[in-house]
């Protein structure tokens, strides 16, 4: 039986309140990774012998993305959706085609738009992201360099559930990062992006395999 159809007959909910433990096997889902740039946490997804043969699909909004690129290379099927053609319905178009290739899971790695609430609410408790910070810490397009202007001593990584706020959903997976005394931008963020591919690979492992549930806020991994 296919997860698609034993996922309609599960209620996700919409909000943190509801328990879920939305994916039943790994071999069942099918798993769409959008992308802006160049891809490292999606090859890292693709490297995972677990959640790389469930990549089915891989979208970016900038047709110059390597990311597709590093789809193509695996086999995997791989679009560039242009937000300037699709206007005011790029996410509704989004969401069409994820729908079409009966994708289960959707995993953000790099993609530098905020997804409109109907796309969000359509996979709530299937779509994931990764952010360089220790999430509520420094959300945004410049975690790196905001941890850095603030003196932190420590930043991170975190791996949450995508809510209609912007890096704000339940945290599923956190790891620490030690700010050196030396460190830019460029030598922090090549740290942090280390652990993101690790912690990426495992965090949407254990999705797929149903060992996430939701209590409130605070997300259980088993």
């Amino acid at each position: 039986m296919k997860l698609a159809s034993l996922a309609r007959g599960r209620c996700f909910g919409r909000g943190h309140g509801v328990s879920f433990s939305p994916i039943l096997r790994a071999v069942d889902a099918r798993v769409a990774v959008l992308a802006s740039g160049s891809g490292t946490n999606l090859q890292a997804l693709l490297d995972d012998p677990v959640v790389g043969p469930a990549v089915a699909l891989v979208v970016s909004d900038r047709a110059e993305a390597k990311a597709l690129d590093r789809a193509r290379t695996a086999g995997v099927r791989a679009v560039h959706l242009d937000p300037v053609e699709h206007a005011e319905r790029h996410d509704a178009a989004l969401l069409e085609l994820l729908r079409r290739a009966s994708i289960d899971v959707v995993c953000l790695a790099g993609y530098m738009r905020i997804l409109t609430a109907p796309l969000v609410r359509a996979f709530w408790g299937r779509m994931v992201n990764v952010h360089p910070s220790l999430l509520p810490a420094f959300p945004g397009a410049h975690a790196v360099r905001d941890a850095l202007a603030w003196g932190v001593r420590v930043t991170g990584c975190t791996v949450h559930l995508v809510d209609e706020e912007v890096d704000h959903g339940p945290i599923v997976a956190q790891e620490a990062v030690a700010v050196l005394p030396d460190d830019d931008e460029e030598t922090l963020h090549a740290r942090i992006q280390e652990v993101e591919h690790r912690l990426y690979p495992e965090t949407v492992r254990a999705l797929l395999e149903r060992r996430v549930r939701l209590e409130g806020r605070r997300a259980v991994v088993t």
